[in-house]
């Protein structure tokens, strides 16, 4: 008969609890029945492919327990993408989220352009920190801490995204979500951002050329055909796989398939686990994840100081000029603009439109009776 592997026995396992890595995942069983661990920061990322019923959902299940047991918030942080609204939900309000489960495929091609924005960001803090990586960069901040310095910087959080169905999002954007996709899987290893994707449709449209060359760790469960094997695995041998957790992992250091059957978790387990995570603490939302990229600007900027000022000036002067901002302010281009995008997220000003002007969509008197009622 076949032995069902549980999560817990995995977790309580030497290989588990001797591992130091916040982003240690339990994988399953080898065919000898010897635990199999292994560490996302050093794949560092993972596709996944699997027909419905193989148990693709359940492994992603294990992949985030794994992670959540060891790590707190300020270790690891994720963003889930669910655009089939039924394998991700049970993480909602969950401390560790970024941002609510994503389940609209435009605001999670959002997110993703994000997830770039905050790797460009993070590269730029480590080169001026003169550090290679993010564990050089929280060693640093962590002995600065320890010595009590008030410019300790924070350390950084790893970032782990999770896409549970890529082939609902490349059906909405796929040039958009390739090249996010592409450029995280070259780059953002050194940052602490890392990548799951998983996917049942394991054809050509779906895992492209692109994000295969850049995702060089994969699993496959068991798939309907010779076909869908090679796309994932470059190989036979998927289509021959028993289901029910039965899977083909390629290391991302060697192109050895190594065969596992994966831990079983429950929805029950995983919804416990969820819950006890919700009391422990409230998620800290960042709004500007989903955001279309310049009302996203527009809200990071929402603290400067020149906003009330300026807005007053579009207002009054029925202008909604970046240039003539810049005129009376006395500040840059980028800036100006910046307070112009804000001044459009919040209804003030109209979208641009090629060469014509932007409108000024409220009276000049707005801001005379919002002093009146706040006096």
């Amino acid at each position: 008969t076949r032995e069902q592997i549980s999560l817990r026995e995995l977790l309580e396992s030497d290989a588990y609890r001797r591992s130091t890595s916040k982003l240690t995942m339990a994988l399953g069983k080898t065919i000898h029945g010897e635990p199999f661990v292994t560490d996302l920061a050093t794949m560092p990322h993972l596709l996944i492919a699997g027909a419905t019923g193989a148990g693709k959902s359940v492994s992603v299940n294990a992949m985030i327990t794994s992670i959540l047991y060891r790590a707190t918030p300020k270790d690891v942080r994720f963003i889930m993408i669910d655009p089939k609204r039924l394998e991700l939900g049970m993480y909602q309000d969950i401390p560790h989220l970024l941002t609510p489960v994503v389940v609209d495929p435009k605001q999670a091609s959002n997110a993703l352009r994000w997830a770039v924005r905050e790797m460009e960001e993070r590269y730029k803090l480590l080169a001026a920190n003169g550090v290679r990586n993010i564990d050089q960069y929280n060693r640093n901040a962590n002995n600065l801490a320890k010595e009590s310095r008030e410019e300790a910087p924070e350390p950084l959080p790893y970032i782990v995204v999770i896409i549970d169905e890529l082939a609902d999002l490349m059906m909405v954007a796929s040039n958009e979500v390739e090249e996010s996709i592409a450029r995280l899987a070259q780059m953002a290893r050194a940052v602490g951002i890392h990548l799951i994707l998983a996917t049942q449709r394991p054809s050509v449209d779906v895992i492209t050329g692109l994000i295969k060359a850049n995702l060089p760790a994969r699993i496959s469960f068991q798939v309907a055909s010779k076909i869908d094997s090679r796309t994932i695995l470059d190989g036979n041998g998927a289509e021959q796989l028993l289901g029910m957790g039965d899977m083909l992992f390629i290391p991302p250091t060697s192109s050895r398939v190594i065969r596992l059957h994966g831990p079983y978790i429950s929805e029950q387990e995983s919804s416990r686990l969820a819950s006890f995570l919700r009391k422990q603490a409230q998620p800290i939302y960042d709004k500007t994840i989903t955001e279309e990229e310049k009302k996203a600007a527009a809200i990071e900027f929402e603290q400067d100081t020149l906003y009330d000022e300026a807005s007053r000036i579009i207002v009054t002067s029925g202008q909604a000029s970046i240039s003539f901002l810049q005129r009376r302010l006395r500040i840059g281009f980028s800036r100006a603009a910046r307070l112009v995008d804000m001044m459009e997220a919040d209804g003030l000003v109209s979208e641009a439109s090629g060469s014509k002007a932007r409108e000024v969509l409220v009276g000049k008197d707005y801001f005379d009776q919002i002093d009146k009622q706040l006096s």
